[in-house]
This record gives C-alpha cells, sequence and structure tokens, in this order.
C-alpha cells in the first residue's frame, strides 16, 4: 500500500500518532482555539491547550471530541489535517490511517470517524476498537484461545473488553473516565471549600494526591482558585484523603462496569481471566490505587501495563505491521469514495 502507515489515537483529550517504522512522533491535546470574531484558526494542540480556562471572549477554546467520539465534525477536521500535515509534510501520496474507537460506538459514529478522517487528508481509513489495540500494545499474545481482560481508562470513555483468539469476545463502554475525575474533584472543591478551579488545577491535584484507595500515608498539596462568594483569588489545601473521598463516585462507576462485563463474560473465558489477570491501560489507569481497588472488588488480580498512556497507538503500530489482527475482525481500509457511498446500517 503507497503512503505512510499512520495509527492515531483520536482521544478526547490527547491525539497521540504512531508512524510505521519510527514509533509515537506526535502527542498533542485534542483542542482547537478560535477567533470568535471570524472563525480563524489561532491555535491547535499544545498552543492551543494552553489557553484552556485562559482564553479571552474574543477566542473560543473548542475540544471537537466529546466521550471518545466526533462531537464537532469541522473542527476535528481540521485539527486532525494539521495534525497530518505535521507529520507527513508534503508528501505526494497521501497516508493509510488505522484509527481508534470505542468499543461500543453506533454504526453512525463508525462512519463519522471514517469521513472525518479521509475528509482531513487520509488516502484511505480504518477502524479498530481501543480495547484490542490497548491489549496488542501492552504485548499481551492475543492470538490464542484463552481470555484476557483489557480495562482501557482513557480521558472520555472506559471500555472494557475481554479478548481471545485476536477478537473481543465481551465488551462494555461507560462514560466515566479522566475528564470525569477532574470535574468529580472540582465539584467537591466547590461543595466542600467554597472554591472555584477550573481543569488544569483539577487535573494537577488527581496527579498529586488523588488516590482510588486511601493512601498509607496522607499527603497534601496547595492549590489556587476563585472564592465562590467574593470572587477572589484564594489559596486552599488538600489532602489525599479529600481527593479520595471527591474520586471515590466515578471510580466505583468504573468497577461496576468491569464486575457488568463479568456477568456477560461466558465461564471458560472468566475463568482463564482469574488466572491470567485484569490489564489496566489509558491515562486512567495511572490514578494511584486503581489497580488495588480492581483487585479489592473482583477478587482478581490486576496490573497496569507498561506505558499505559501509549498502549493503544502502540497497539495500532502493530497492526500496521501484522495486518491480520485488522483482517481476522473484519476491518478493512476505505478510501474517501468509498467512505461517502457508506450507509450506517452497512456496517
Amino acid at each position: 500500500m503507497v503512503g505512510k502507515g499512520i495509527g492515531i489515537d483520536l482521544g478526547t483529550t490527547t491525539v497521540i500518532i504512531y508512524v510505521s517504522g519510527k514509533g509515537i512522533v506526535l502527542s498533542e491535546p485534542s483542542v482547537v482555539a478560535k477567533s470568535g470574531d471570524d472563525g480563524r484558526i489561532i491555535a491547535i494542540g499544545c498552543e492551543a491547550g494552553k489557553m484552556v480556562g485562559k482564553n479571552p471572549r474574543s477566542v473560543r477554546v473548542i475540544k471537537p471530541m466529546a466521550d471518545g467520539v466526533v462531537s464537532d465534525f469541522e473542527v476535528t477536521e481540521q485539527m486532525l489535517g494539521y495534525f497530518l500535515q505535521k507529520v507527513c509534510g508534503n508528501s505526494i501520496f497521501k497516508p493509510h490511517v488505522i484509527v481508534c474507537m470505542p468499543s461500543t460506538v453506533t454504526n453512525l459514529e463508525k462512519r463519522t470517524i471514517l469521513d472525518v478522517v479521509t475528509k482531513s487528508g487520509a488516502g484511505s481509513a480504518c477502524l479498530i476498537e481501543e480495547p484490542l489495540a490497548a491489549a496488542v500494545g501492552a504485548g499481551l499474545d492475543v492470538s490464542h484461545p484463552f481470555g484476557t481482560m483489557v480495562v482501557d481508562i482513557g480521558g472520555g470513555t472506559s471500555d472494557i473488553a475481554v479478548i481471545t483468539m485476536g477478537s473481543i469476545a465481551v465488551s462494555g463502554s461507560i462514560k466515566v473516565a479522566g475528564n470525569k475525575f477532574d470535574r468529580a474533584i472540582m465539584r467537591y472543591v466547590r461543595n466542600k471549600k467554597g472554591i472555584l478551579i477550573g481543569e488544569q488545577t483539577a487535573e494537577l491535584i488527581k496527579k498529586t494526591v488523588g488516590c482510588a484507595v486511601p493512601r498509607e500515608v496522607e499527603i497534601a498539596m496547595t492549590a489556587k482558585g476563585k472564592n465562590y462568594l467574593t470572587g477572589m483569588p484564594q489559596s486552599f489545601e488538600i489532602t489525599s484523603g479529600e481527593a479520595f473521598r471527591a474520586l471515590r463516585y466515578p471510580v466505583q462507576k468504573i468497577y461496576e462496569a468491569v464486575r457488568s462485563v463479568f456477568e456477560m463474560t461466558p465461564p471458560e473465558l472468566a475463568a482463564d481471566i482469574s488466572s491470567q489477570g485484569i490489564i489496566l491501560t489509558g491515562g486512567g489507569a495511572m490514578l494511584y490505587g486503581m489497580a488495588d481497588i480492581m483487585r479489592r472488588k473482583t477478587g482478581i488480580n490486576a496490573v497496569v501495563a507498561d506505558d499505559p498512556i501509549n498502549c493503544v497507538a502502540k497497539g495500532m503500530g502493530e497492526a500496521l505491521i501484522n495486518s491480520s489482527i485488522l483482517t481476522d475482525n473484519g476491518y478493512d481500509y476505505k478510501i474517501r469514495e468509498e467512505v461517502v457511498g457508506i450507509q450506517a446500517e452497512d456496517f
């Protein structure tokens, strides 16, 4: 196939691009800044990400992905076109692209993803489910008739899948992940301390003192926000115990989703998972104690994959080399003309 092989982890919070033969070459926020007057693009990716929560009225900061799917077609197309140009330069041949999707997207959402990718400059595009790519990227051998469970906790969605013989046997997806963690912290600080904070401060708190289980030794940090009543800047301290209480509900929703997938899993595959364990991938898996809470609630060993944030991108890189990962699951490349002619019911 002529043209570069590219894998795109089109995430709610971050776009990660893998180029065949080079590895991961780009990881930037899924953010676009536009002029509020004429709609002119001001910044994309890292530069736009710096503007989140700090933009003036004359600038709109847009996150075109929501819960793992395209929410703003035009802005997503512009963002992807920029990233593909940045990666491919002035190459004569258009790249063939593999792009990931949550395991429970609708046929219409599949068509939308293919549409936006081929319109952004890809010569052809192919879809792959995130949990399958994450499993391959985590280094798991999924080709044998042996059940493996992967829990991919991203920014917008958490995808849970049982994989055997190179395919997904059972899967589930919920719209609770890293972004909901941030919002839970923002809500807790507002309700308990009377202080308003932004997404970036909430994310810093999550990474610094956040935890899915209480820490053995409590730690604390100082952050800054705006007093809810006076509107004046105010510093405050937040402990790991408070962060745990803030995050308890969204974490609970994730392990409940894992339990619901187990309920649908055939007994033989469930027995395999009980000995093999659960693999956690995605940025949300890095929350302190996430593997511990999964272990306590399911009674099955759970571990965080090496380099969990990039597992999906690495898995797509493997799929670029080993096409059987795609063909065995019925995934195939489609050019722009084919995508335009696809109806949702054709999937």
